[in-house]
């Protein structure tokens, strides 16, 4: 039969021996996640004064992108992106020094996700412009349209665009990618359906005027 003191001995030093292998890795891995954590506050300050000087946020309010809570604008959204993305990269070594290999797969999933919410992220800004712009284009090449009437098709239009980008987001995130397919050709036959009707609606008048003409100069 065993001796009890020499088993409960055994067991504190492997327990010991344990801790004293395992410290040095876990000081490793937590000044290497600081690191991470310090260099990514650095980049999101970086893009943050850039924006500022550039007057980024100005420039999407002018052209009517969706003003948020002044704590949560376009420039932190993507500061805060850019943060953790060097956040997670520096995640992954301290997770392999501190020897957990399903963390750190999962880790690389996460980094090679989050530049397509900065990509979806930009999309959503330069959609968003493109939307204004094309409302202010209708807008003055309608000058001698019935004024109801410009603003409801520059509107119709911005609307457009604003769905084509939403959709342009989401399947830039991987969310439901074949019901965004579905959503996409949908929207697509409805406008070419609407646009068929209300050009045959619309040019009936015209229509019969270029069959009248043609009688008349054949007969």
């Amino acid at each position: 039969m065993p001796n009890i003191g020499e088993t409960l001995l055994a067991s504190v030093n492997d327990a010991v021996s344990a801790i004293t292998l395992f410290v040095p890795k876990l000081l490793a891995g937590t000044v290497i996640l600081l690191i991470g954590i310090i260099v990514g506050s650095i980049l999101k300050r970086v893009v943050v004064e850039v924006f500022k000087a550039l007057k980024v946020e100005d420039f999407l309010h002018k052209y009517g992108v969706p003003e948020m809570r002044e704590e949560l604008t376009w420039t932190n959204i993507l500061g805060e992106i850019v943060r953790w993305f060097a956040i997670v990269i520096f995640l992954i070594p301290t997770a392999e020094v501190w020897g957990l290999p399903r963390i750190t797969t999962a880790l690389n999933q996460v980094l090679f996700y989050l530049p397509n919410v900065f990509v979806a992220a930009v999309i959503a800004l330069i959609g968003f412009v493109f939307a204004r712009l094309t409302h202010d284009v209708i807008l003055a090449s309608a000058k001698g349209v019935d004024p109801n009437t410009a603003q409801t098709a520059a509107s119709v239009a911005r609307w457009a665009v604003q769905v084509f980008v939403i959709l342009a987001v989401l399947s830039q995130l991987g969310v439901a990618t074949d019901l965004v397919r579905i959503l996409f050709t949908g929207f697509v036959a409805m406008l070419a359906v609407a646009g068929g009707i209300a050009f045959g609606l619309g040019g009936q008048g015209a229509a019969k005027d270029v069959v009248e003409g043609l009688r008349k100069k054949l007969g």
